[in-house]
């Protein structure tokens, strides 16, 4: 039966309830057609599952900007196809990824969880992505349409951007992902362009679903429907989560008073049909089978190697292990390292791989490994490793008087839960599990969650306190939730049993509660006066710096770029005593590096997935390359930075800078960053010998100079130095993946992409003719050899 027959089936109220969730994360349901309620789940790193908790741990692969920093659309298309099997696993129909906003400013808090500052990159990646997901029979959904830049006034903002600057720059990569890939579903975003609501907006209707001819449904982010019938008359298909009171019986009535056309809500209800065949939840369909967590390690590990962008280095890197007596891993990330960013990406962690971890296993029988602090990074407590609970996390769900009304076995000792999805009669819970800790001494013990909250050690209570939320901010509960501590002494390998008693506000939609803890750190003077002992007498200093929690996570933005704490002094400190200093960045968005050039070598990590220690590990000795180049411009200074507002004024926040954010306005206003978009130094050296154009393709012949094989990322700029219009100086036209053996010399065909060659008028697309030079080298700030070629005004070869 096709799926116009099924629509005729249905009476106008089913057809409604159909376009709201069914709960937190799933779709209705209707039987008499046979159709099963879907699940949606929170990406684009991992697959979260169909619930709001942490029962199932997910595998985890690094940050959005790490992935990007591969440039590598077969990793991405790889990589696709194991989150879909991870899906199939937690019986998810609907991965929430990928997020493809630009990093527009360098400020933006979410930007670990987004590609690339450039829409072609971003464009491309995001394609590769969708097809891996999508050819294994599971929905992808590119987010947040559209301009979903910024945190502040997420949910108020209304952002302001001129049509061309919008084409050109942040559709870009929804049209190129539409137009290649094919997604089933995108997500309409939470802010507004150009004075409405991107839920009411006119941009679902024109370009996505009729210029790009986007067959797949629209799903609104979570609570961004925000006024009924302006969203019903939209391109708006789905309102969740679910059900929603506006897209209900009042709907029904407007539908029947003529407010709103049924024509629209059969339009959409085809589309959430069309969904639920594709993904089988409609008269059954074949997927992928079910991924392990096992079989994620090394495509995890992978990952985090190809992302991995060494920004600097006189030649210390790779380490030789048979030359190592004693490594030094210090600074706040060698046992506490950040995995993935916070907010709706977190995923509940089935381990993770520290530095200090990676390297001790890799150097074991040849080297010792030594760690030291040296700089706190947050005042915050962390939440407590899957390596650091020995006992099973049990969760029992108590009612006002104190009776257990369920029982459950958890994976984490973090709970993030909806309302929804709390068992029913429940107002509190109570989390146990054993904590054994892998060095002694005097640890931070607490307990996390808006609410009630009471911590217990071995049978005494230690810690207690209460705090309720004015209002519900996501920021708040996510990352700066209040924490009830206190210090005790514990013994390595030697664990406590924990308990939490934990009551929420009645009146709360989701909580985050659970076991949090710090490591054992004397006097802030002292943990870096024994850093810098440690290196003095190692052969090597390895420090992992970074941010926290509470300054880099969705819900909030960036105030500064500056690495937090002591960090930036226990580097100088470092390399003062030691000259081989290796700084390792674990961050998901760029950092001040004020001590960049005193230091042997720096290494981007990102948020490096559960297996960050280990592929650290694999780039520091040598047994892999660092294959990454910046998918993002790093800044020397937050007041170099070409772009950076995110804060709105009088509730607008104003897109002036045009098409000219990230390289292109570095090289608009003539300033140098301290690292280009694209820079990345591998193990190898390379020369460029030439650029040549073939049709629409570039040709680039490139020479491995050095003694090693090694991975190179090809880069085209187009340029238009004459041009009768306000274009960036130079723009990414194309770009390639190619190995080379050690004097190895390779021509590497670049496809010049149509899209970037046009600009947006009044009248639609144009292609300015005339001569367009096409430009190579490594980063888009370091050209190294260039080709002129004539292009007619449809974009081709004169």
């Amino acid at each position: 039966m096709s799926v116009d027959d099924l629509v005729a089936r249905l009476d106008l109220e089913t057809k409604v309830r159909l376009l709201s969730g069914s709960g937190v994360w799933t779709t209705q349901p209707v039987d008499e057609i046979g159709l099963r309620a879907m699940t949606l789940s929170d990406g684009p790193i991992g697959v979260r599952g169909g619930t709001d908790s942490e029962l199932d741990p997910a595998a985890t692969l690094p940050s959005s900007s790490a992935l990007a920093a591969s440039w590598d659309e077969d990793l991405l298309h790889r990589l696709g196809a194991l989150l879909a099997g991870e899906a199939v696993r937690k019986g998810v129909d609907v991965v929430l990824g990928p997020t493809i906003n630009l990093h527009r400013s360098p400020l933006g808090g979410r930007h670990f969880e987004c590609f690339s500052e450039d829409p072609l990159l971003s464009g491309r990646l995001a394609a590769a992505y969708v097809r891996g997901v999508q050819e294994n029979g599971v929905g992808a959904c590119p987010k947040h349409y559209v301009a979903n830049d910024a945190e502040t006034d997420r949910m108020t903002v209304d952002n302001r951007v001129d049509e061309r600057t919008l084409r050109e720059l942040y559709l870009a990569p929804f049209e190129a992902v539409v137009a290649d890939a094919e997604p089933w579903m995108v997500m309409a975003a939470y802010n507004g362009v150009n004075g409405a609501p991107m839920t009411e907006n006119d941009l679902l209707a024109e370009p996505l679903k009729g210029e790009w001819g986007f067959s797949g449904a629209v799903v609104s982010d979570w609570g961004a429907l925000y006024s009924g019938e302006p969203a019903a008359r939209a391109a708006l298909d789905l309102a969740m989560p679910g059900p929603d009171a506006q897209w209900g019986s009042s709907l029904v009535d407007a539908v029947k008073a003529g407010r709103v056309p049924e024509a629209a809500i059969d339009a959409k209800v085809r589309r959430m049909l069309l969904l639920a065949t594709r993904v089988g939840a409609l008269g059954g369909g074949g997927k992928t089978v079910p991924g392990r967590i096992e079989d994620a390690s090394a495509p995890a590990r992978e990952a985090a190697v190809a992302g991995t962008v060494l920004l600097r280095n006189d030649g210390v890197l790779p380490l030789r292990a048979e030359e190592l007596r004693r490594v030094a891993v210090l600074g706040p990330g060698a046992r506490d390292a950040r995995a993935l960013g916070g907010g709706s990406a977190t995923v509940p962690l089935p381990y993770l791989i520290t530095p200090v971890a990676g390297l001790t296993a890799a150097l074991a029988g040849r080297a010792e490994v030594v760690s030291a602090v040296g700089a706190g990074l947050s005042a915050l407590l962390r939440p407590a490793r899957a390596d650091e609970l020995t006992g099973p996390v049990h969760l029992r769900w108590l009612d006002a008087d104190g009776c257990t009304v369920a029982e459950q076995e958890a994976g984490t000792a973090i709970l993030v839960r909806m309302a929804a999805v709390i068992p029913a009669g429940a107002v509190a819970v109570q989390l146990r599990t054993r904590f054994t800790p892998d060095e002694g001494g005097h640890w931070r013990l607490g307990a996390t969650g808006f609410g009630e909250c009471a911590l217990f050690v071995d049978g005494v209570r230690v810690a207690a306190g209460e705090q309720h939320q004015t209002t519900v901010d996501i920021g708040e509960i996510f990352q700066r939730g209040p924490q009830h501590a206190a210090t005790v002494p514990l013994r390595a390998g030697h664990g406590v049993d924990v308990r939490i008693d934990y009551r929420w506000a009645d009146d709360a939609p989701l909580f985050r509660a659970g076991l949090v803890v710090g490591l054992p750190l004397g006097p802030a003077d002292e943990e870096l006066a024994r850093a810098v002992d440690l290196a003095r007498s190692s052969d090597v200093a390895v420090i992992v710096v970074g941010t926290s929690e509470d300054v880099e996570s969705e819900g909030f933005d960036r105030t500064s770029l500056a690495l937090p704490g002591r960090q930036d002094e226990l580097v100088r400190a470092v390399a003062a005593v030691n000259p081989r200093t290796v700084v390792v960045v674990n961050a998901g968005a760029p950092v001040e590096l004020p001590w960049r050039d005193d230091v042997a070598a720096v290494l981007v990590s990102w948020f490096g997935g559960m297996e960050f220690g280990a592929a650290l590990a694999d780039v520091l000795l040598g047994d892999a390359e660092p294959g990454g180049r910046l998918p993002t411009t790093w800044p020397a200074a937050l007041a170099d930075a070409p772009v950076t507002g995110t804060a709105p004024t009088g509730g607008r926040l104003e897109y002036t800078e045009g098409v000219h954010i990230g390289h292109r306005a570095y090289l608009r206003a003539g300033t140098e960053p301290a690292y280009w978009f694209g820079h990345g130094l591998g193990y190898t050296t390379w020369e460029w010998c030439s650029i040549d154009a073939q049709g629409r393709s570039a040709v680039v012949r490139l020479r491995n100079t050095g003694d090693r094989p090694g991975k190179q990322v090809v880069q085209v700029y187009a340029a238009r130095p004459d041009s009768a219009i306000d274009r960036p100086a130079r723009w990414l036209a194309g770009f390639a993946v190619v190995t080379a053996a050690p004097g190895e010399t390779v021509d590497v065909p670049v496809e010049i992409s149509a899209r970037t060659l046009r600009h947006w008028t009044d009248d639609g697309w144009a292609v300015e003719p005339g001569p367009l030079d096409l430009l190579t080298g490594p980063s888009a700030g370091d050209v190294r050899a260039l080709v002129t070629v004539e292009i007619t005004s449809e974009g081709v070869p004169a």
